[in-house]
Formats: structure tokens, sequence, C-alpha cells
């Protein structure tokens, strides 16, 4: 299950008008959520889901070791704001912050780390993570809603 902090920072994400921190190197200009949207949905015919980035040489992609019904489902995405200058061009800052695959409507139970199939929970030590590291995420976090195993 996600620490506390970990799992106030996914849910502020998905919060517009939430302030997630400030830009880098300039501690007055706030990174705050500004728009959270249905983008597409997604077609799951298998009810597997497999985690990777569009880069090849980020690793093996990985499956995820909980299935989900199958059926086609909602993707969201939570875009941030955080203005900027450059060589004296104003810009917004805007970029898409995160995403989520919504297996079920309502609000989310517990935020916990995707494990993949052949990761074993308990072999972890304290203070290590199940995770996979890429140039644009951190991990792949799923979301747990009651009723959902």
């Amino acid at each position: 299950m996600a620490a506390p902090e970990v799992r106030a920072y996914l849910d502020a994400v998905f919060t517009p008008g939430t302030r997630l921190g400030v830009r880098r190197g300039d501690p007055l200009t706030f990174v705050e959520v500004v728009e959270v949207a249905r983008v597409t949905s997604i077609r799951v015919p298998s009810g597997w889901l497999v985690v990777h980035t569009p880069w090849l040489e980020d690793g093996e992609p990985r499956e995820l070791a909980v299935r989900i019904p199958p059926g086609a489902y909602g993707v969201d995405a939570a875009w941030t704001e955080a203005p900027y200058e450059f060589m004296g061009e104003h810009f917004s800052g805007r970029e898409v912050a995160a995403t989520r695959l919504c297996v079920r409507e309502g609000t989310v139970a517990v935020w916990e780390t995707g494990l993949a199939a052949g990761d074993d929970i308990e072999r972890l030590r304290q203070g290590d993570e199940v995770g996979f590291n890429t140039d644009t995420s951190w991990a792949a976090s799923a979301m747990r809603q009651p009723g959902l195993r």
C-alpha cells in the first residue's frame, strides 16, 4: 500500500486546483493541476495489462499480476501548469503530469504499486519498493477500489 505522503500526492495530482509544489529553480512559481479529463478509452479484451514505455531500451514490458474483467476502460489525464520564461518568450508550462486507467468509477480506496507477474512482495526488505525505472516516470501504481481484487 502507498505510504500516506505518496497517497496524498496521487490523490492530489487528479484534483484540479491543487498545488503540487514549485517549478524547479523557481520557488515562486507553483506547479498547479489545471485540468483532469477523460481523454480516451482502451479495450482490454483479455483482462491482462502490460506496463511499459514507448522506448524499447527501457527494458522489458511488465505484465501486471492482477487481471481485470475484460472490457473497455476510460483513461484520464491530469494536466499541470507552471509558467516560465525562456529567452524573453513566455510559456504556460502545461504538461501531462499523470494518466490513469479507470477500471471502476468512484473514489480510489487504496493506491498500491502494480506488481508484475513474478514479483514477490514477501521478498522485499524494509525500504525497498517494487517498480521499474524509465526516463519518463518512476513506477506504475495501481488504484484499488472497493470490491476489486
